[in-house]
């Protein structure tokens, strides 16, 4: 194991300078930083988090993890009201929140492994769950409290994860659609390696099946969760010589973008294309024609995966949990019967 006397001498400086460099002393020049960090990078080297916390007490806070820049997760309505069900919990505790602010993955990995080496937070709150993230391997490598919103990757029974059974949820809103008659269904989900979208489109994958119905490939798209992804995403569908007419969208903010852009093409939702969304965030009730979409229940996501997270640091021996908040659709008036 290496150890800050093996950085101490790979560099030339004293075992003491290295501790300040870690504790990024503003005495220490950053020439000295930049020589030492670098030489902690090659050899591998990782201060001792369990040591450090033994002297450090709780500090009562906790560090919450966007899936993407800030800047763009907060464009969409789905994380200011998961933040406020953590926020609901953090307040009662007396803990503070910590909010990722970087803007690219890169920025977002360097901000998380300051919040843990400097002792910053008790543990973390991923908001997403993708395909071997390289957060959560940090996380899991340095035994440092963490608890997911979404499915983990692999270890599903050993990582504390607060859910919604989106598998069953994709299925049903599919499901809707085919009751109404729709035969051609088209899919708008997010990013391939985000588990959300894969879960939610297994299920619309299987009620089409269980239908009896056509999948194929040129009816699923996979773009940004945000308005202007769902523009570009109906674009492409429009542009199909046999277009659907049902749409399942993985995200209510996406919908929107699906909805003006399909007004704009002179087509009508939902006498010429059906629509059902997810997440049931408030603009999905004031849009015209109101969306019938999912809810996920995103305030008892906020809240359930904060009393986890909590748990789990006050608890070093707390068990991984799965923890399904339940979800329900809201039947508005984005779908009709297909003529």
């Amino acid at each position: 194991m290496v150890t800050i006397k093996d950085v101490a001498k790979a560099t030339g400086v004293s075992p003491s300078t290295v501790s300040r460099v870690i504790a990024d002393n503003p005495r220490i020049s950053p020439d000295t930083k930049k020589k030492v960090r670098k030489a902690m990078k090659e050899l591998g080297y990782h201060p001792n988090i369990n040591a450090r916390n033994l002297v450090v007490k709780s500090t009562k806070a906790i560090g919450v993890i966007m899936p993407s820049s800030a800047n763009t997760a907060l464009q969409n309505p789905f994380f200011p009201e998961i933040l406020r069900g953590i926020g609901s919990v953090t307040h009662n505790m007396q803990y503070s929140m910590m909010l990722s602010s970087g803007e690219s993955d890169e920025e977002i990995y360097a901000e998380v492994q300051r919040m843990v080496y400097g002792s910053y937070i008790d543990g973390v709150i991923l908001l997403y769950s993708r395909v071997n993230d390289r957060v959560m391997n940090f996380l899991q490598e340095n035994e440092f409290p963490f608890v997911i919103v979404g499915k983990p990757y692999e270890n599903i029974n050993k990582i504390t994860h607060v859910d919604n059974d989106n598998f069953a949820a994709g299925k049903e809103i599919t499901r809707h659609l085919i009751e109404q008659g729709h035969e051609k269904i088209a899919f708008i989900g997010g990013s391939k390696d985000l588990f959300v979208t894969m879960d939610r489109e297994a299920g619309y994958e299987a009620a089409l099946k269980e239908a009896g119905l056509m999948d194929c490939d040129e009816y699923k798209i996979h773009t940004e969760f945000l308005k202007s992804g769902g523009r570009e995403a109906v674009e492409d569908l429009l542009a199909l010589d046999n277009r659907p007419t049902g749409i399942v969208v993985s995200d209510d903010l996406m919908s929107l973008g699906v909805l003006s852009t399909l007004e704009e093409s002179g087509v009508n939702v939902p006498q010429d294309i059906s629509l059902v969304s997810f997440n049931n965030v408030y603009l999905s009730e004031i849009t015209r024609p109101a969306l019938t979409t999912v809810d996920v229940n995103i305030y008892e996501l906020g809240a359930q995966s904060a009393k986890a997270l909590i748990e789990k640091t006050v608890t070093k021996t707390e068990p991984s949990k799965r923890i399904i908040v339940p979800y329900k659709i809201v039947y508005r008036d984005s779908v009709s019967k297909k003529a």
